[in-house]
């Protein structure tokens, strides 16, 4: 199938499972990871509404900023390293995985430089896997205070990337487990307000994370193919 097919294929998937949370399917955004593919394949993707993109490198964002239209968003979805944020920061309208403090203060330091402010969600490791980055459940609440005196980084929700899994109801617990936590963040005004992104789900378990609240998917192989 082309790009074009698989994502109006993706794009009545997640209709669907709007549908059957009662949800608008409005509220998702769908971003196509374009990581290692080529500028071509994103602007198939282009060429069939899509607007926004996720990258895993910084020199990815950086060489295919410059070839795609304007009115395309750039999402940085993989590890940032602290020694790469300055050359991604003003080229991406979001970035997915602040899984520090530390990395938080480095983010506000180079936004800062650039008189702007850095929208990002914080990364969390909601099955606790030893492989993966992101913060625990229980240091979400204690970082978003401590960064909330950040003046030039926003957060705005979180993300988690699921364990790989067969049977993606498996990694519906977790989808739970992260919209619980965002649903008290919002309700106790933790978050002053900011927060209103919850990026979870990918090829394999998307459907089970709009069901859950998601407010983005991150969906690759399921509209490029497989690398």
């Amino acid at each position: 199938m082309s790009v074009a097919e698989n994502i109006k294929n993706v794009r009545e998937r997640m209709n669907a499972a709007c549908l059957r949370a009662g949800r608008d399917p409005k509220e998702v955004t769908l971003i196509s990871v374009s990581k290692t593919k080529p500028v071509s394949m994103l602007m198939e993707a282009y060429e069939a509404g899509e607007r926004d993109y996720g990258e895993n490198k910084v020199q990815e964002i950086t060489e295919k900023r410059p070839q795609i239209p304007e009115d395309a968003k750039f999402h940085m979805i993989g590890h940032l390293q602290t020694n790469k944020v300055g050359q991604v920061i003003d080229k991406v309208v979001l970035i997915h995985s602040c899984d520090s403090v530390h990395l938080a203060e480095k983010i506000e330091k180079e936004a800062a430089k650039r008189d702007m402010i850095a929208n990002v969600l914080f990364e969390v490791n909601v099955a606790r896997e030893e492989s993966k980055f992101g913060m625990f459940l229980e240091d979400v609440i204690p970082n978003l205070k401590e960064i909330q005196a950040f003046p030039h980084v926003c957060v705005k929700g979180m993300m988690t990337i699921a364990p790989n899994v067969e049977n993606a109801e498996e990694n519906r617990k977790y989808f739970k487990e992260l919209y619980q936590l965002y649903v008290d963040i919002k309700n106790k005004n933790i978050d002053n307000g900011t927060m209103s992104v919850l990026s979870m789900g990918m090829t394999g378990d998307f459907e089970v994370a709009v069901e859950e609240g998601a407010t983005m998917i991150r969906v690759g192989t399921g509209i490029f193919g497989s690398r």
